[in-house]
């Protein structure tokens, strides 16, 4: 991966471009105020002609309208989200008429009085009156998804709201643009509060909002759910996050792995990949689901046998939400040991045809959507490709090291009838980097060549409801994987490998949600996934990373295997405090003939109306990956890799939108792969720590053993009125025990992480945000300096595996977002610097073979990164 990484890295500097769009940024402005306005026909009060004498020398615009109502006994209303309460205004007038002050004031502000047809006197933004657009949306059991008919529906800070139909559907007609917060009640149910919904010009917002049933001691009443939602089958180690929040977060340019990475329970590894190492975990055992269908990696650039990449896949702009589960999760979800991220896509615009023109580092693109079948379906589409590449080759094709990669995506949703609605899916990417000999000249590259990947996943699923007993998903789904990777030695010409790979499979998965009582729900269903595997790889002569020859290998494997599960989850409420949650799985690998049972348990318990104490644990199996299994026969009769969670956590709501969670765990790992050419190393991380791949290995046993345990605090506040933001810390340790009987850290044990991350939305148009990690060094193993210059290449000095580290880490990334809103459209521009003090990260320590000498690769410098976003 050392090529891809230097190339990656060069591509984002390039990026420096973008620099130039701030000046463009600030021509464009706001329109300029204008004199009072009213409703047409409507009378100005009376109380707005006495004349009264001010004198604010400054004051807050808030302080100075609460004068005037005091002195006119007028009432002023307004959105205390939309309008510069807290900017200082300055006058001074004597025995003028109040309407001659506000007017002044209104100016100085940007704002407007706007006179409803019942005589409300609204404070409103300048163009709250030009710019308009709608909110339309679904109110449904999140039990059994079916719709809540009479939900109430308000728009807080306006008189608009509205009540969901037989359907469930409600819709808020000439809202101004803004950004707003939806509050959801329906007697028996959590009430519901939904922040960041962004009201566009000329655009329909889309929203959903499930809401769960409250029980009190056998009596249905209304209770406060506020600003966190949290499911009863997975009480622990879980946060969600919407649309808007994915959107705007400082240090992700759109891409939902670095979004999570400023979790507690996620290690710090390298800003150059999205790679994610869940407590402890290797990055292979992340599961993504979206809309029901597994997809193996969300990247571009795939690692075989990983969930890692240098650059998201999906976009984000068709992610309605994300749930990630970092530990604890329900029998539903199998095969993996650390993680299980859970992404929906929204559904597209089913009133009119929107379209969406992008260009960020990432590349350029757009997006379209609209109706299908006269309303009773939807689709989107989007397609993007990286152009950096065509510039730099236009200059110079010689030495250009420039990846370039394509994707494109689309959903279409199909109203069957009013129980059952069919969902498409489809996403593919392409990717390719070629490496010049010329190109690495000077470089830290030891290697040269090309390579060319690509993955696809299409699929269908079907939900279907069953009325007030509950819903289920069924998923049928294909997904392929190929790669072709050729690398040159760079001092020798000498072809070092050969990589053709092809995995695909076809899925099937069914998941019934049922709703026996109140007291009962159960999770049931099946899943089946047929695994198609190529390989047709060569290897040649190498020195592993202990200096130890080994000899040319080719792999060559087609094979079909089968992998088939069944799961069970009961969840029972004894009480309005108590919830349990049992489950049982069990899977059966027709590739190495193994059958696995994993048994789940989680409870919550309310303490008091603010306090809850979570509890989980469960048996977890995964089998290790195809590229490693498939190069032996005999290493089929390895038992599949387990995990032993153990979870205890506290959570608490400081407020109604502010919420701290405090969680203790421990992963007890075994079964693993150990080779006993190579004791002192853990196999499963060799991918991380060589090239991004696993090398040959004559033998293997499994008896490789491991640990991960930590405590983890995060407070989590939600944008209420101005301001959002989330700080969060952990420690942890996290090692395995080679085969000499010593126990060693892992590569990817930080010792502890902290982060602040947050931002403040002064107004409608402007939007600011931060980011700032830091966290302690990771493990690495030092040369043999000696054997190394010997043999010109990297060789590990086999006494002090895992005994150095690297400095702490720590970085700050900006970012600012500017609105733009106009008759039929909107513009979204936003400027974010990375690493904004340009601290010098280790990314890691390498043998350079150019120089013949031990060498530090670095993370990135400060970076810019801007984005446009042009919806029409």
């Amino acid at each position: 991966m050392g090529g891809k990484k230097e190339a990656f890295l060069k591509y984002l500097r390039f990026m420096g471009i973008s620099l130039c769009m701030i000046a463009w940024g600030s021509a464009l402005s706001q329109p300029n105020a204008t004199d009072m306005d009213h409703d047409a026909g409507q009378e100005i009060p009376e109380q707005l002609m006495i004349t009264i004498s001010v004198d604010f020398n400054p004051v807050s615009f808030e302080a100075a309208l609460d004068t005037i109502s005091k002195k006119t006994d007028l009432k002023f209303n307004y959105n205390r989200n939309r309008i510069p309460l807290k900017q200082k205004v300055s006058l001074s007038m004597n025995q003028v008429p109040a309407l001659t002050i506000l007017d002044r004031l209104l100016q100085q502000t940007q704002t407007r009085l706007y006179v409803t047809d019942n005589g409300q006197l609204l404070i409103l933004p300048l163009d709250s009156q030009k710019h308009k657009g709608s909110i339309k949306g679904k109110v449904i059991d999140q039990a059994t998804q079916s719709p809540l008919p009479g939900a109430n529906v308000i728009l807080e800070g306006t008189r608009l709201g509205a009540a969901s139909d037989s359907q469930g559907n409600f819709s808020l007609e000439h809202v101004p643009v803004g950004n707003y917060i939806l509050r959801f009640r329906y007697m028996g149910y959590r009430s519901v509060n939904i922040t960041d919904i962004i009201v566009k010009s000329n655009r329909i917002t889309y929203v959903q909002a499930p809401m769960t049933p409250a029980v009190l001691l056998g009596k249905a009443v209304t209770i406060n759910g506020g600003y966190f939602l949290k499911s009863q089958e997975q009480p622990v180690s879980s946060i969600s996050f919407a649309s808007e929040e994915i959107r705007r977060a400082p240090g992700s340019a759109g891409d939902v792995s670095r979004i999570i990475m400023g979790l507690p329970g996620l290690a710090k590894v390298s800003d150059t990949e999205n790679t994610l190492i869940v407590r402890g975990g290797s990055p292979n055992e992340n599961a993504f689901y979206l809309d029901n269908i597994e997809i193996p990696n969300i990247n571009h650039f795939p690692v075989p046998g990983s969930t890692g990449g240098p650059i998201g896949l999906l976009n984000v702009d068709f992610i309605e939400d994300v749930h990630f589960m970092t530990g604890g999760f329900s029998s539903i979800y199998g095969d993996r040991l650390s993680s299980v991220m859970n992404l929906t896509f929204r559904e597209g615009n089913r009133s009119e045809f929107d379209g969406q023109l992008n260009l960020d580092f990432a590349g350029a693109g757009g997006n379209v959507e609209g109706p299908l079948f006269k309303g009773k379906g939807s689709f989107l589409f989007s397609a993007r490709r990286s152009y950096l590449d065509l510039i730099i080759k236009a200059i110079d094709s010689e030495t250009a090291t420039v990846p370039e990669y394509s994707d494109y995506q689309v959903k279409m949703v199909i109203d069957l009838n009013r129980q059952h609605r069919l969902s498409l899916l489809g996403i593919a990417g392409i990717d390719e980097i070629k490496m010049p000999k010329k190109a690495i000249e000077g470089t830290s590259l030891p290697v040269y060549g090309d390579a060319v990947m690509s993955e696809t996943t299409i699929g269908m699923n079907l939900r279907s409801l069953w009325g007030k007993y509950g819903y289920s998903n069924t998923a049928l789904s294909y997904t392929q994987m190929k790669q072709n990777v050729d690398y040159i030695e760079y001092k020798s010409d000498i072809l070092l490998m050969d990589n053709i790979a092809r995995e695909a499979s076809v899925k099937f998965r069914n998941v019934n949600h049922i709703r026996w009582s109140d007291a009962h729900r159960f999770e049931l269903g099946v899943e089946n996934k047929i695994l198609f595997t190529r390989y047709d790889n060569f290897i040649n002569e190498y020195t592993d990373a202990l200096g130890n020859p080994s000899p040319a290998v080719t792999v060559t494997e087609n094979s079909r295997a089968n992998l088939t599960g069944a799961f069970f989850n009961w969840t029972w409420k004894p009480s309005a405090r108590l919830s349990l949650n049992t489950g049982l799985r069990t899977d059966y690998f027709d590739y190495n003939k193994k059958c696995t049972l994993s048994p789940r348990l989680s409870l919550r318990y309310q303490v008091n109306e603010k306090t809850f104490v979570n509890a989980a644990t469960g048996l977890y199996h995964q089998n290790l990956p195809l590229v490693l299994l498939a190069q032996k026969s005999e290493f089929q009769s390895l038992d599949v890799p387990r995990a032993v969670h153990y979870i205890l956590g506290v959570e608490r709501l400081l407020t109604e939108d502010m919420r701290l969670t405090l969680e203790v765990y421990e992963k007890q790992y075994d079964r693993f792969p150990m080779d006993p050419a190579q004791p002192r190393l853990f196999v499963i991380d060799e991918a991380s720590y060589m090239y991004d791949f696993y090398f040959s290995h004559s033998t293997l046993n499994n008896k490789g053993v491991a640990f991960a345990r930590g405590v983890e605090m995060m407070v989590q506040k939600k944008l209420a009125k101005d301001f959002y933001g989330m700080i969060s810390g952990a420690f942890f340790k996290t090692c395995y025990r080679d085969l000499q009987g010593q126990w060693r850290d892992r590569i990817f044990d930080n010792r502890m992480v902290f982060g602040v991350e947050g931002g403040y939305k002064p107004n409608n148009t402007w939007e600011f945000s931060l980011r700032w990690i830091y966290a302690g060094g990771i493990p690495y193993t030092p040369y043999n300096e000696v054997k190394s210059a010997d043999l010109v290449r990297g060789v590990y000095d086999d006494s002090r595996i895992n005994e150095s580290r690297n400095p702490d880490y720590h970085s700050l990334n900006v970012r600012f977002d500017r609105r733009f809103h106009f008759s039929k459209s909107n513009l979204v521009f936003y400027l974010s610097v990375w690493n904004a003090y340009g601290r010098k990260n280790v990314s890691a320590h390498y043998w350079n073979e150019q120089k013949n000498r031990e060498s530090i690769s670095y993370q990135w410098g400060l970076l810019p990164i801007f984005g446009l976003e042009y919806e029409f």
